[in-house]
């Protein structure tokens, strides 16, 4: 495919019209659903169906609207032709109507935004006979019960578009969705999707997304503002989750949407929220796209699989169909801002990572972000979202919410061939159960240090970070029986082929071809290190290698542990810091690159004091 300039509003049209024109032989008599190639989710192929109209024809209305209605041949007629037939009962691919909890109320979310965004060219344009139906199957969501979580907005939007139009709402039923979410909100930007502590990407792409288009369809100029501010807030911190390369953090559910992380930065430029300068959301976006696009997504025949690049199953969840990935839709939201705006014709601006090492506190998530300007890399330290609240209480713990840390290069250990070492400290009985960091408990998150508990059954496992550049030091305060094994495993890095491995003196290494390095370092405590590998269980690649740390025999009672772990482009090893316990578990690093760090394990909530020579004065 021959695209257009970089990062350019021609070329993003290009590879909207590419990825519209791919589904199109896919479509049923009447283009109502888009059968698209793969297996079924848990809905059934006409559901699935359903998805692949909707969700590509948010995709065709963000390129319809932002050109005004001049897009290539046939494209408005395809979705006008599609939206007759799903909701004509008669027609033998009719959309199945709204039912309570159903997939439908999420894809009936997709069509009323795109039946708003593109109104002038299509809705206003059918037959009151027309209109009427398309009316009668989105009034099928009024007093249907919805997931709690990010679903609760979906009625938001369908309502408010029926009440744009004449049709049948609840005026209680909306401003009750938007009252929901204020329950979730933890403060600078950040939602929980639900109850508990669920912090990920549906936070940008739903959570952020849905209100502030409310507030454009509805004219709500008070809460227009309130939802600005916070998307600000948000996207001071959110700007740095993409690489230098483009790859977003891997971490949390629905990964398959791929390059839908960038909506919530075209949301704010588009609703004047953005803390951003215009080039630099321009850069971000193109480049997550770029990656993508270079790395398999779409794939030969324009298609997005249910994968990260190429196609990865285990990525996937139960509700996820053939079409789910194109909720990536939603990352061409920046259609609608007009060729002249600041975005597409501003120089472009380099990101934050591109230009200076960074370290970002979250207390609201409970994370830690890390960058490094040599290799581009961003890594984040979870010591708050866990996702176990809405989980089955005897089920195993999601390992895109439980690990200690995510990269942009990196990705968990997932499905029956994992094992399960990659960043999870875990206290191991001589009968080889292994405790789970399930329900984490945040103690702590400031300048460069964050702290957490879990406790499962005897065992109880306080872990601190503290990080330095492309490094995290995790001191481990870990409770047992004696004669337990205690664990703890770096990233698992992930190849074509499978990675090489080293190790000596108390460290363990996988390295990639490209120089990426995945390393452990043992400091005190642990009597030994390791490799494990495995195939077929990483989105990143097919060979999997992950080095960590053991302690042979925990002494029993509680003891310290302390470890570096570290992902870098690097030719050197890790350096190692000196590690000095002291009476009452007061760990004090002397750090490679100068200054000390003293961490105070003996807390009820672990606190750090960093001392650095540079900022002594005489």
């Amino acid at each position: 495919m021959s695209m257009p300039e970089e990062h350019s509003r021609e070329h993003w049209e290009a590879m909207a019209d590419h990825l519209l024109a791919a589904v199109l032989p896919y479509a049923t008599d009447g283009l109502a659903q888009y059968r698209l190639p793969g297996r079924a989710s848990r809905s059934g192929p006409v559901s699935d169906g359903l998805e692949g109209y909707a969700r590509t024809f948010m995709l065709a209305a963000f390129r319809i609207a932002g050109a005004g209605g001049d897009v290539p041949p046939g494209l408005l007629e395809r979705y006008a032709s599609g939206l007759t037939a799903g909701t004509d009962p008669a027609h033998p691919y009719a959309w199945p109507a709204l039912t309570d909890m159903s997939q439908q109320l999420v894809e009936a979310a997709s069509i009323a935004l795109a039946l708003h965004e593109t109104r002038p060219w299509l809705f206003d344009r059918l037959s009151p006979a027309q209109q009427e139906r398309v009316v009668d199957w989105l009034a099928g969501f009024v007093g249907r019960r919805t997931p709690e979580n990010n679903w609760v907005l979906f009625r938001v939007i369908v309502e408010q578009f029926l009440a744009g139009v004449g049709g049948p709402y609840e005026p209680a039923e909306i401003s009750g969705g938007l009252e929901r979410i204020e329950e979730w909100y933890a403060g600078d930007g950040w939602y929980s999707d639900g109850k508990g502590k669920n912090f990920d990407y549906y936070c940008g792409w739903a959570l952020h997304l849905y209100p502030s288009l409310w507030a454009r369809m509805s004219g709500d100029t008070a809460r227009r503002e309130l939802y600005a501010g916070r998307l600000r807030r948000f996207l001071e911190q959110y700007q740095h989750f993409f690489a230098a390369d483009g790859g977003p953090v891997h971490q949390g559910r629905s990964l398959t949407y791929r390059f839908a992380t960038v909506a919530p930065l075209w949301l704010g430029a588009l609703t004047g929220a953005s803390p951003l300068p215009p080039g630099r959301t321009r850069r971000i976006a193109g480049r997550v796209l770029r990656h993508f696009a270079e790395r398999g997504a779409p794939d030969e025949r324009g298609l997005l699989s249910l994968g990260w690049y190429d196609p990865f199953p285990p990525i996937a969840q139960s509700y996820s169909g053939p079409a789910s990935p194109y909720w990536a839709s939603k990352a061409f939201l920046g259609l609608l801002l007009p060729p002249g705006h600041p975005v597409w014709t501003a120089p472009e601006e380099p990101a934050p990572v591109e230009t200076a090492d960074r370290t970002l506190s979250m207390p609201a998530p409970g994370w830690l972000l890390h960058t490094t300007s040599a290799d581009g890399v961003v890594r984040l330290v979870n010591h708050g979202s866990d996702r176990d609240r809405v989980q089955p209480p005897d089920g195993a713990p999601d390992p895109y919410y439980t690990k200690l840390a995510y990269t942009s290069h990196t990705g968990p250990e997932v499905g029956e061939r994992a094992r399960g070492v990659d960043n999870h400290v875990t206290v191991i009985a001589p009968d080889g159960t292994a405790s789970l960091r399930r329900f984490i408990e945040p103690l702590a998150v400031s300048d460069g240090f964050a702290a957490s508990a879990y406790q499962d059954g005897p065992v109880r496992v306080v872990t601190a970070s503290v990080v330095d550049g492309a490094a995290e030091i995790r001191i481990h305060r870990v409770t047992a029986p004696a004669g337990h094994q205690v664990r703890d495993g770096g990233h698992a890095l992930a190849a074509p082929a499978p990675p090489a491995l080293r190790q000596k003196d108390g460290l363990a290494l996988a390295a990639r071809p490209d120089g990426l390095t995945s390393a452990v370092r043992a400091l005190s405590g642990f009597t030994g290190t390791g490799l494990v590998t495995a195939a077929g269980a990483n989105a990143f690649g097919h060979h999997s290698a992950t080095p960590y740390a053991f302690a042979a025999s925990h002494p029993g009672g509680t003891a310290l542990y302390v470890s570096l772990v570290r992902l870098a482009r690097s030719e050197q090893d890790p350096p190692a810091p000196a590690v000095r316990v002291e009476p009452g578990d007061v760990v004090v690093l002397s750090l490679p690159g100068g200054g000390t760090v003293t961490v105070d394990m003996g807390a009820e909530a672990p606190a750090a004091r960093r001392h650095d020579p540079a900022e002594r004065r005489p």
